[in-house]
Protein backbone atom coordinates (compact mmCIF):
# COMPACT_ATOMS: atom_id res chain seq x y z
CA UNK A 1 0.00 0.00 0.00
CA UNK A 2 1.60 3.30 -0.89
CA UNK A 3 1.92 6.18 2.09
CA UNK A 4 1.11 10.19 1.16
CA UNK A 5 2.98 12.70 3.67
CA UNK A 6 0.63 15.29 4.84
CA UNK A 7 2.29 18.70 4.85
CA UNK A 8 0.67 22.08 4.92
CA UNK A 9 2.26 25.59 3.44
CA UNK A 10 2.01 28.74 5.04
CA UNK A 11 -1.35 30.31 4.96
CA UNK A 12 -0.02 33.27 3.32
CA UNK A 13 1.07 30.85 0.70
CA UNK A 14 -2.12 31.70 -1.97
CA UNK A 15 -1.09 35.21 -1.43
CA UNK A 16 2.31 34.80 -2.39
CA UNK A 17 1.68 33.02 -5.52
CA UNK A 18 -0.55 35.64 -6.65
CA UNK A 19 2.31 38.49 -5.61
CA UNK A 20 4.89 36.64 -7.39
CA UNK A 21 2.50 35.42 -10.67
CA UNK A 22 1.63 39.76 -10.88
CA UNK A 23 4.83 40.37 -10.51
CA UNK A 24 6.09 38.25 -13.45
CA UNK A 25 3.73 39.62 -15.65
CA UNK A 26 1.93 36.44 -15.80
CA UNK A 27 -1.92 35.28 -16.18
CA UNK A 28 -3.27 32.51 -14.26
CA UNK A 29 -3.20 30.71 -17.91
CA UNK A 30 0.34 31.83 -18.90
CA UNK A 31 1.68 30.40 -15.35
CA UNK A 32 0.06 27.10 -15.75
CA UNK A 33 1.25 27.06 -19.05
CA UNK A 34 4.85 27.72 -18.06
CA UNK A 35 4.73 25.35 -15.30
CA UNK A 36 2.77 22.61 -16.84
CA UNK A 37 0.11 22.61 -14.77
CA UNK A 38 -3.98 22.75 -15.68
CA UNK A 39 -4.87 26.25 -14.89
CA UNK A 40 -7.67 25.06 -12.70
CA UNK A 41 -4.74 24.08 -10.19
CA UNK A 42 -3.56 27.31 -10.24
CA UNK A 43 -6.77 28.76 -9.55
CA UNK A 44 -6.90 26.63 -6.44
CA UNK A 45 -3.91 27.46 -5.58
CA UNK A 46 -4.57 30.95 -5.40
CA UNK A 47 -7.74 30.32 -3.37
CA UNK A 48 -5.88 28.56 -1.25
CA UNK A 49 -8.39 25.36 -1.44
CA UNK A 50 -6.21 23.13 -2.57
CA UNK A 51 -1.89 22.67 -2.43
CA UNK A 52 0.41 21.77 -5.02
CA UNK A 53 2.76 18.86 -4.50
CA UNK A 54 6.38 19.23 -4.38
CA UNK A 55 6.57 18.73 -7.94
CA UNK A 56 4.57 21.21 -9.05
CA UNK A 57 5.92 24.08 -6.34
CA UNK A 58 9.11 23.09 -7.92
CA UNK A 59 8.30 23.46 -11.46
CA UNK A 60 5.97 27.27 -10.22
CA UNK A 61 9.20 28.22 -8.40
CA UNK A 62 11.36 27.76 -11.55
CA UNK A 63 8.93 29.76 -13.76
CA UNK A 64 8.56 32.76 -11.43
CA UNK A 65 12.16 32.17 -10.80
CA UNK A 66 12.58 32.15 -7.31
CA UNK A 67 13.94 29.49 -4.45
CA UNK A 68 11.56 27.33 -3.21
CA UNK A 69 11.94 29.44 -0.05
CA UNK A 70 10.78 32.45 -1.81
CA UNK A 71 7.70 30.77 -2.96
CA UNK A 72 6.39 29.38 -0.14
CA UNK A 73 7.79 32.08 2.50
CA UNK A 74 7.38 35.72 3.07
CA UNK A 75 10.59 37.48 2.83
CA UNK A 76 10.95 37.81 6.65
CA UNK A 77 9.47 34.22 7.68
CA UNK A 78 12.59 32.50 7.17
CA UNK A 79 16.81 32.39 7.65
CA UNK A 80 18.44 34.32 10.69
CA UNK A 81 17.76 37.09 12.32
CA UNK A 82 19.41 40.25 11.38
CA UNK A 83 22.43 39.80 14.41
CA UNK A 84 22.66 36.23 12.96
CA UNK A 85 22.99 37.12 9.47
CA UNK A 86 25.95 39.24 10.16
CA UNK A 87 27.92 36.78 11.85
CA UNK A 88 27.24 34.10 9.46
CA UNK A 89 28.99 36.94 6.95
CA UNK A 90 31.58 37.04 9.04
CA UNK A 91 31.93 33.52 8.91
CA UNK A 92 31.36 33.30 5.25
CA UNK A 93 34.42 34.90 4.77
CA UNK A 94 36.63 32.88 6.97
CA UNK A 95 39.03 29.65 5.71
CA UNK A 96 37.43 26.75 5.63
CA UNK A 97 38.99 24.94 8.24
CA UNK A 98 37.61 28.18 10.50
CA UNK A 99 34.32 27.63 8.86
CA UNK A 100 34.16 23.89 9.26
CA UNK A 101 35.34 24.54 13.21
CA UNK A 102 32.66 27.00 13.34
CA UNK A 103 30.39 24.24 12.10
CA UNK A 104 31.06 21.68 14.59
CA UNK A 105 30.25 23.79 17.54
CA UNK A 106 26.57 24.84 15.76
CA UNK A 107 26.12 21.16 15.64
CA UNK A 108 27.37 20.49 19.11
CA UNK A 109 25.07 23.36 20.59
CA UNK A 110 21.93 22.98 18.15
CA UNK A 111 21.88 18.74 19.38
CA UNK A 112 22.62 20.06 22.95
CA UNK A 113 19.48 21.54 23.02
CA UNK A 114 17.18 19.09 21.23
CA UNK A 115 18.11 16.60 23.36
CA UNK A 116 17.64 18.56 26.68
CA UNK A 117 13.95 19.64 24.61
CA UNK A 118 13.41 15.91 24.57
CA UNK A 119 14.18 15.02 28.50
CA UNK A 120 11.90 18.11 29.56
CA UNK A 121 9.41 16.69 27.57
CA UNK A 122 9.68 13.14 28.77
Amino acid sequence: MATSTLWFLPMNFPARLIQLRKAAELTQQALADSASIHVNQIRRYEAGSAQPTLDALIRLAKVLHVSLDGLVFDEHERGPSDDLALQFEAVSGMPEEERRIIKALLDGMILKYQAKQITERG
